[in-house]
């Protein structure tokens, strides 16, 4: 009888399953291995199953398998823990270390491969006790990994002959010592390989990301899973100028060491993925398909966790399909339709210029020129390209953006005088707020009149 494999396989080969292409602008990541879904509910169920369960459509693309938690365990190697598919407590481990044998899903790994899916390994995690002390103890770490996971050999793979395509890097503490050498001898270890293997991140998208931002600014990455949730710049924040995926294209096309990186939006797949940051799929479709044709360095969207986007009236499948449907190939870059920035101009929050090829929009009142800067006064919008639009003297007004509220504001002249609080003001629409003094430090959420 001929095994599941090879049927998948001859099918794919009729109907024309199409390789990896990390160019797109479609692509779907979601981590599979922490059981997310039975974190957070008793329905047994619909506990995260063997992953080659996910691989029967077209609605993922890759999949990280998560986390080698530990690096240097007992005997020397890693630890690897899949929650309730494969773990040190509950499966057979090779002798002398705490690395399971998960060889069982051998076919399955293969069997996703074969649907035209990457499988990678996923490295760190929240609580993961990972790190290294010095780029030595990085290069010989890679050398550990090849060997159990991807093109080398050892008699200690934990998912036998199944070779991974590559590997992800999720590190969310110990710092960045020795990531950059552990990538610069994957990619010696890779060089001569008869395959691709790829190279990824899961930075936070506070920028520079605190474990990986020398790293990704120092080696190439194929792809950033940028995660846009539990932070301050997170999905519940992309109405406001909080929201920074400009910053990150900014970096994919001026800062990688790989011009070609792709910038991926990271999301939670369910309400109780994650703390913060779940949007229902219609809003988080929107969001993704703005992004796309907004930014030229998006990739797709990457999701926390599969087990989570399966029970979840399939997310994974309603995010795809929105990504194919907007276009999995092209960029065309949008007009600079803001007008251009001028210098000296004291623009107020809101306000959108265009300056060097992004259209930005002041976070609050601004007169420094444009950057991306996430400290700074702006916001990218989008990219733009063209001349832009109603450029004016540097005495004339920026167009700004208007919010419809409860209260009806207008604009007022409030004359001030020069000394370290000034008075507050006492008519017109600025009546009953303070007015702002260089000696006090303002909260979130503070309000105050200024010129």
């Amino acid at each position: 009888m001929m095994s599941p494999l090879f049927l998948l396989f001859a099918l794919g080969l009729l109907i024309g399953i199409q390789a990896y292409d990390g160019s797109r602008y479609d692509n779907v990541v979601a981590y599979w291995g922490q059981n997310s879904y039975g974190a957070t509910h008793t329905d047994v169920v619909n506990y995260q199953q063997r992953i080659g369960y996910y691989c029967g459509d077209d609605a993922v693309d890759v999949f990280p398998v998560a986390f080698v938690d530990v690096f240097f365990s007992t005997g020397g190697l890693p630890s690897l823990n899949l929650a309730n598919t494969c773990n040190p407590t509950d499966n057979a481990t090779f002798s002398g270390t705490l690395l399971p044998d998960c060889s069982a899903l051998a076919s399955d790994i293969e069997t996703c491969q074969a649907a035209g899916k990457l499988v990678t390994i996923s490295l760190g995690g929240a609580n993961g006790g990972v790190g290294f002390s010095s780029d030595a103890q990085g290069t010989a770490f890679a050398q550990t990994i090849w060997d159990l996971f991807l093109g080398g050999s050892s008699s200690t793979r934990p998912f036998g002959a199944a070779v991974l395509d590559g590997v992800d890097l999720d590190i969310e503490g110990g710092g960045g010592t020795g990531y950059a050498a552990f990538v610069t001898e994957i990619r010696s270890l890779a060089s001569g390989a008869s395959k691709q293997f790829y190279i990824t991140g899961a930075p936070q998208c506070v920028f520079p990301d605190a474990s990986l931002g020398s790293v990704i600014d120092t080696v190439a990455f194929d792809a950033i899973y940028v995660q846009f949730y539990n932070n301050p710049c997170g999905l519940p924040y992309f109405e406001t100028t909080s929201w920074n995926f400009g910053v990150w294209d900014n970096w994919a096309r001026t800062a990688s060491p790989n011009p070609d990186v792709k910038v991926f939006l990271g999301a939670p797949a369910a309400s109780l993925a994650a703390g913060s940051g779940y949007q229902d799929l219609a809003t988080l479709s929107t969001y993704a398909v703005q992004m796309r044709n907004s930014f030229p360095s998006f990739g797709g969207v990457m999701l926390w966790d599969e087990s989570q986007a399966y029970v979840n009236d399939r997310y994974d499948l309603g995010i795809k399909n929105a990504l194919v449907a907007a276009g999995g190939t092209g960029f065309t870059f949008p007009a600079c339709t803001a007008p251009a920035y001028v210098a000296g101009t004291a623009y107020s929050g809101g306000s959108q210029v265009s300056y060097d090829g992004y259209i930005y929009e002041a976070k609050y009142y601004a007169d420094d020129v444009p950057s991306n800067d996430p400290n700074g006064d702006w916001s990218a919008i989008s990219a733009c390209s063209g001349t832009a639009t109603g450029g004016s003297s540097s005495s004339s007004s920026s167009t700004t953006k208007t919010t419809t509220t409860s209260t009806s504001l207008t604009t007022t002249t409030v004359t001030s005088t020069t000394s370290s609080a000034s008075s507050s003001p006492t008519s017109g629409s600025c009546s009953g707020v303070a007015a702002w003094s260089s000696s006090v430090a303002y909260a979130g959420g503070s309000q105050v009149t200024y010129k």
